[in-house]
C-alpha cells in the first residue's frame, strides 16, 4: 500500500519530487519512503530524471491499460455509459457497493466546463450518494432496518439526510418514482439521479450527475435517459 501512496502523491503533485518532498507530502517516514522509492525504481515504476528528483514511468499506465482492456464489466458496460454521458450532456457513473460505501467503477465526465468531476476508485457514502441510495434500496427490509439502526448517517453537506426516518422515506419515494435522487447531499450544488441494474446476480448502480441548476429543471428528461440506458444494459 505504501507504493500506491507514493504513486498517488505523484498524481496529486503533478511534478517530479525529491525523496524529502515525497516523504512530507505522503506522510510516510523518510526511511520508509526511501525503501519504497528504491523498490519502485527497481521494478521499473520510477525513474530519476536528476540525482534528486524522481517521477513515475509509463509502466503503470501500460499495466493499467492491459488490465482495463480485460475487465469484463468495463468492456461490456463502458459503451452504454459513454453514450449516456453524451446523450445527457452530464457525467455518467457506474458503481457497486463495497461495505458501507459505493465504489465508482466507471466515470465518464461531461464535456461541459462546469460539471461533476469524479474518478474511478472513489468511494462515496451509501446514505448521501445517489448510487449509495440504490444500494440501500436493494437491501432486504430486514437488512435495511438493521443497517439504519447501526450505521451513523454522517453529515457530508448541509443537505445530507442524517435521520433514519427521513432516509427511509426518501428510499420509499424513490421506489414510487423509479429512480433515486440526491440534491447537494454529497457534494454542494450537485444533483444526481441513479437506478439499479442487475447483472449476473449483482446489483450495480448507474447515475447521471451534474450541477444542480442544470439537472433540476431537466429531472424528468434525465430520468428517461437513465431508464433507457438501464434497459440497454439489461
Amino acid at each position: 500500500m505504501r507504493g500506491l501512496d507514493v504513486l498517488e502523491t505523484f498524481r496529486k503533485a503533478g511534478k517530479q519530487l525529491s525523496l524529502s518532498e515525497l516523504s512530507r507530502l505522503s506522510n510516510i517516514p523518510l526511511s520508509t519512503c526511501h525503501g519504497v522509492v528504491k523498490a519502485l525504481e527497481k521494478q521499473g515504476f520510477l525513474y530519476f530524471a536528476s540525482s534528486r528528483e524522481a517521477y513515475p514511468t509509463r509502466k503503470l499506465w501500460d499495466l493499467a491499460a492491459e488490465i482495463d482492456s480485460k475487465d469484463p464489466i468495463a468492456t461490456r458496460l463502458a459503451p452504454s455509459l459513454s453514450a449516456l454521458r453524451d446523450d445527457a450532456g452530464e457525467t455518467s457513473i457506474l458503481g457497486i457497493r463495497q461495505g458501507n460505501a459505493v465504489l465508482y467503477l466507471l466515470v465518464f465526465e461531461s464535456a461541459q466546463t462546469i460539471r461533476y468531476t469524479a474518478h474511478a476508485g472513489e468511494r462515496k457514502p451509501l446514505h448521501s450518494s445517489a448510487i449509495g441510495k440504490v444500494m440501500v434500496g436493494a437491501m432486504s427490509d430486514e437488512e435495511r432496518v438493521v443497517w439504519l439502526q447501526e450505521q451513523p448517517l454522517a453529515r457530508v453537506t448541509e443537505r445530507t439526510i442524517t435521520s433514519a426516518r427521513r432516509l427511509r422515506a426518501d428510499i420509499s419515494s424513490a421506489y414510487q418514482r423509479g429512480y433515486f435522487v440526491t440534491r447537494g447531499e454529497n457534494v454542494e450544488d450537485v444533483m444526481a439521479i441513479a437506478a439499479p441494474v442487475r447483472l449476473a446476480g449483482t446489483t450495480f448502480g448507474v447515475a447521471i450527475a451534474g450541477p444542480l441548476h442544470r439537472m433540476a429543471p431537466n429531472e424528468s428528461r434525465m430520468a428517461a435517459k437513465l431508464r433507457h440506458c438501464i434497459r440497454t444494459l439489461e
